[in-house]
């Protein structure tokens, strides 16, 4: 009797896998199915005509080709940017994608406006894919790895638009998978990462809460130097211009929702989509980023395994900021990746891959439906990191009273 109980862990575990496997396989099919459709049907690459069909892409590239022009500081004009982006695809769209980055992005911005729009556009998908998925394979240490990213919900959101949260998933992933042994790397991944500063509010709390100078600081200098290296390049105007029109930027997205708030994946784009005030939504988004904030460092503190303090910080990032959309939500696949790394080792629990599941779900309705439903996904994520840590948080609770 003994040995078909022991016998019948080992099964579960196989059973939980092999499900997972079949998971990552149909979202896979499914990513590569609607990526068809899309091209099918003019609304991936080209358009119905067979032109360049303008996605979030084009303002990357306007913004790139006026700094080539040596005009940094006009990027930030959204008149001078949209008459870019129609010359970028060759004909007059409606509507225009803002260009709101800091002008150190616009290193990246410059390199791919030497190349026409639609080639620049490949060029950056097949550049920000390959290193995303590398990354995520790499954190999990498993082949699961592959499909994890390839089938992520939020994938294909992020390959339609051109946007770049594969970059930002591949900077936050660097960080923490380089954290432990390779501190100097971590640093620098994440002073990349000032590029898109939202991602990076809780990063200097958790490293000043568990005294990871050498990355505080190494971050610190590369994101000092980053700064410096666009002020010679691109001009003190252009800083000026960013600072002059975040503001505004921030009035227009997030008060007056020009880009639509349904598409925010944040508390404050679920208070101001159900009706609520933007007081409001901003006391509960300040609320939120304080409570996980404070919950990290309970977390990091702890004796928790270092899987699930990696994953509760990359999910935190998307927690604590207000502007965060589908295509950022890639970061969850590095996040989860730590957490399959830790359920390989140990063994999984029925409910996380039924968490894991619910949470791919409330992304792919957010294609149907237009509300935020990926914050719903970040926050079961939160949830599963922190189902498993508690045991670990409990137990030093009860020997600092102990004592």
């Amino acid at each position: 009797m003994a040995r078909t109980a022991a016998a019948s862990v080992p099964d579960t575990q196989d059973t939980i896998l092999r499900t997972l496997h079949l998971i990552l396989f149909a979202l896979c099919v499914a990513n590569i199915a609607w990526l068809v459709a899309m091209y099918a049907g003019g609304n991936f690459l080209l358009d119905s005509e067979s032109r360049p069909r303008p996605v979030d892409f084009v303002s990357v590239w306007a913004a790139g080709r006026i700094a080539l022009e040596g005009q940094a500081e006009t990027a930030y004009d959204w008149t001078i940017l949209e008459e870019m982006q129609n010359a970028a695809v060759g004909f007059e769209f409606p509507g225009r994608y803002n260009w709101h980055y800091p002008p150190t992005f616009l290193f990246v911005a410059a390199a791919l406006a030497v190349f026409p729009y639609l080639t620049a556009l490949v060029l950056w998908i097949a550049l920000t894919f390959p290193l995303y998925l590398v990354t995520v394979r790499w954190i999990a240490g498993h082949p699961l790895g592959w499909p994890l990213a390839a089938g992520f919900p939020a994938t294909l959101a992020t390959i339609a638009a051109g946007q770049n949260g594969f970059l930002t998933a591949s900077l936050i992933g660097g960080t923490l998978g380089f954290l432990e042994r390779r501190p100097v790397l971590a640093g620098i991944c994440l002073g990349l990462l000032t590029y898109k500063p939202q991602f990076g509010l809780l990063f200097p709390i958790v490293l000043v809460a568990t005294r990871q100078w050498t990355v505080f600081w190494v971050a610190a200098l590369t994101g000092v130097v980053f700064a410096a290296a666009s002020w010679l390049a691109f001009g003190t105007d252009a800083w000026v211009a960013f600072l002059d029109w975040l503001p505004v930027t921030s009035n227009a997205f997030l008060s007056e929702g020009h880009a639509e708030l349904g598409k925010l994946q944040s508390v404050f784009a679920v208070v101001r989509v159900m009706g609520g005030a933007e007081s409001l939504a901003w006391t509960l988004q300040t609320i939120l980023a304080l409570l996980v904030a404070a919950a990290l460092c309970v977390l990091w503190r702890g004796k928790a395994a270092f899987e699930l303090k990696a994953a509760g910080l990359a999910t935190g990032t998307l927690l604590a900021t207000p502007y965060v959309y589908l295509y950022d939500t890639v970061v969850l696949a590095v996040a989860i990746a730590f957490l399959l790394r830790l359920w390989l080792a140990v063994g999984f629990r029925a409910y996380e891959l039924a968490g894991l599941a619910m949470a791919a779900a409330l992304i792919m309705a957010f294609t149907f439906l237009r509300v935020p439903f990926a914050f719903g996904s970040a926050l079961i994520v939160f949830a599963l990191v922190f189902l498993r840590a508690w045991p670990s948080i409990a137990s030093r609770g009860r020997s600092r009273a102990a004592a």
